[in-house]
């Protein structure tokens, strides 16, 4: 697979990466431990470097799940993991307090069995603590060598900047695909402007861009698009216009949706990587696969006329977690 570098870091990832979370949260019950070990080797297989795992996916199992898969292909792949929860936890608040990144920082070395941090996110703004001083315990940690490099995630301008006057930014990861196009108003122009790499998370819009959810789709009680207002019966309704449009344009290109959606994202900018998340090694054959498909300008800008034809029905979060968004 085709590697590329975020922003001006000199940090070379695969074009496509994986996004750990839903092994082990967020989308229902965690996936085997074996199945998932076999699918995130599977990955290294078939040219991924590139693997996205946070201390808040269920407080550490996930990082102690993806340190024993890459174990193996040590100083060969690279591994981001996230700072900024209370205990880790997701539901008990923010806390990017020094003190919290120092021992995050310790403890994700030990469950990733690396030497050091390859990047470290902080996960979201914590308005609490100033991000001079965020972004200074880890440049303290880059200088004592237990991380590589800084990432912001969910990141509004204004914390970019601050941020990266302090320590360069290699990276910034949020949502962004053909149906939540929220970045490219002004955070992908701050990033080209400021030399900083894109990791787009949700790339194929948690799942509804495969085209295999439709309004009668029922979700376990765990996963967490039950309360997510875009994937509301009514709203996955409404929404299904784009998905079908997305299957013509990829019966036309002998791919599917999700390929489609995918090669869009890498055909925007040379330094996004996206991240799209699976437990299926079927559907990750399928979305490494979109890795080889080139989409021309004349094919983006015909994508792009379609698109905002249809108007994307609900909201991407719901009220309380959209407000730590941004900041």
């Amino acid at each position: 697979m085709e590697k590329r570098t975020l922003g001006k870091s000199g940090l070379e990832v695969s074009a496509l990466g994986l996004g750990c979370m839903g092994l082990t949260f967020g989308y229902g019950p965690a996936t085997n431990e074996g199945d998932a070990i076999a699918l995130i080797q599977k990955a290294v297989e078939l040219g991924v470097t590139f693997f996205d795992t946070a201390e808040a996916y269920t407080q550490g199992a996930n990082e102690e799940l993806v340190g024993k898969a890459l174990k193996p292909y040590k100083n060969k792949v690279v591994i981001a993991t996230k700072f900024g929860f209370q205990n880790g936890n997701s539901h008990e608040g923010l806390d990017s307090s020094p003190k919290r990144i120092r021992a995050v920082a310790e403890r994700s070395l030990k469950l990733l069995q690396v030497d050091a941090i390859d990047l470290f996110y902080q996960h979201r703004v914590d308005p609490n603590v100033p991000m001079e001083d965020v972004a200074g315990t880890v440049r303290d940690l880059i200088a004592e060598g237990k991380v590589k490099h800084f990432g912001l995630s969910e990141a509004g301008v204004q914390s970019i900047r601050k941020a990266h006057a302090v320590l360069p930014v290699t990276a910034l990861q949020s949502e962004y695909s053909l149906w939540w196009r929220e970045p490219e108003k002004e955070i992908l122009p701050t990033l080209e402007e400021l030399g900083i790499g894109f990791v787009s998370f949700s790339p194929l819009g948690k799942g509804f861009l495969t085209g295999a959810i439709n309004e009668n789709t029922q979700f376990d009680k765990t996963d967490f698009r039950n309360v997510v207002p875009r994937f509301s019966e009514e709203n996955r309704k409404a929404n299904q216009k784009l998905v079908d449009l997305l299957g013509e344009i990829a019966k036309q290109k002998q791919a599917t949706p999700a390929q489609i959606a995918l090669a869009w994202l890498l055909a925007q900018k040379p330094w996004i990587a996206p991240i799209p998340g699976t437990t299926k090694i079927h559907r990750l054959e399928e979305n490494v696969g979109a890795a080889s498909i080139v989409l021309t300008p004349k094919d983006i800008r015909e994508i792009d006329a379609a698109f905002s034809a249809i108007p994307v029905q609900g909201d991407r979060y719901p009220a309380q977690l959209q407000n730590r968004v941004g900041k």
